[in-house]
């Protein structure tokens, strides 16, 4: 196998903002993994909260390269374990290795993704569209701009419920609330209530990640589901979740690819959690191969290349009516 790597620059529709950062331009690493003449699609942006940078996840994929080098195509979850301790400190750059060893796998056996492991296209949810924190002006605007039934709004400011409640005057699609860690526990709680007449469906990480004691409370007393992200990154977390949240945000640049998320997925599931796969601003390669694990889902916030004003690559196409995959095998991702 040989590793080509691929550095791109993805200009946003607009500043996206959240509770610690914003940005304008997503920088993103495509990973090109050839077997012979054929190869599979793989990516990772980079994010400066998490300390990852085009350097250091290049230097990893360096290293991996001279470990498969002499070595062909094999089952991705096999790829990963090969690779684990090369990756332990930068799953971004696993996650963009081990999407692109599914997509190269699946082609080579002629099988679309999702029929890979055994998934049902038509039972996708429908993902949310982010807002993220903006005056409320520019906030409503965008909402004007892409109409969509289910909006993601970012939180964080000192003014949250009256965000809340002005968006709401001027639509009536569904709401999530993502609070990127900012609450008390105090604040979620009483938050909540309104929230929910205010027809949001649950709020995401209220709390910062180790407040534990802070989220039982949340847990036991919010009018609304709590959902884990920055609390469930990588397997280990799932279980540590149960009893603190009804669910889970996997995403796969953080937890090191599809092959953790798949058993993330199955180990929340077993616990009675509800289930979603989160993205991070990537294009049309990273979203595509989100789309082929929807069909498990219970919530799915893949709407990375939505939010761009020139995507990459060509792949799947989301609509109100649904995913639309490409008459391709593997993810169907294709660099323009």
């Amino acid at each position: 196998m040989k590793i080509e790597i691929l550095i791109r620059q993805l200009p946003l529709r607009h500043t996206f903002t959240i509770a610690h950062q914003s940005r304008d331009v997503q920088t993103t690493l495509i990973v090109r993994l050839w077997d012979g003449d054929t190869y599979g699609l793989g990516e990772s942006t980079t994010n400066p909260f998490y300390g990852i940078t085009v350097d250091n996840m290049t230097a990893c994929l360096e290293e991996a390269q001279k470990l498969l080098e002499n070595e062909p195509i094999q089952h991705p979850p096999l790829l990963w374990e090969k690779t684990k301790s090369i990756f332990a400190n930068n799953p971004f750059a696993q996650c963009a290795l081990d999407m692109a060893a599914w997509d190269l796998y699946t082609k080579k056996r002629g099988e679309k993704l999702y029929e890979h492991l055994g998934l049902q296209p038509a039972t996708i949810p429908l993902t949310n569209f982010t807002i993220g924190i903006a005056s409320v002006e520019k906030m409503v605007e965008k909402m004007r701009e892409f109409d969509w039934p289910l909006y993601k709004i970012k939180l964080g400011t000192d003014h949250d419920m009256d965000i809340v409640r002005e968006l709401r005057k001027h639509t009536d699609a569904t709401f999530r609330i993502d609070a990127n860690c900012a609450w008390t526990a105090e604040q979620a709680i009483r938050y909540s209530h309104e929230l929910k007449q205010l027809n949001v469906e649950f709020m995401e990480q209220p709390l910062a990640k180790d407040d534990l004691e802070g989220m039982k409370e949340v847990y036991a007393h919010s009018a609304l589901p709590v959902i884990a992200d920055e609390s469930c990154i990588v397997e280990a977390d799932v279980k540590k979740c149960a009893g603190l949240f009804h669910g889970i945000n996997v995403k796969l640049t953080k937890a090191g690819g599809i092959t953790p998320g798949l058993r993330m997925i199955h180990d929340a599931k077993g616990l009675g959690m509800k289930t979603m796969v989160g993205c991070m601003t990537e294009s049309s390669v990273g979203i595509s191969a989100i789309a082929h694990i929807a069909p498990q889902l219970d919530y799915v916030d893949m709407d990375g290349a939505m939010l761009l004003a020139q995507d990459i690559a060509t792949g799947v196409k989301i609509s109100r009516e649904g995913v639309q995959f490409p008459d391709r095998p593997g993810t169907g991702a294709l660099l323009i």
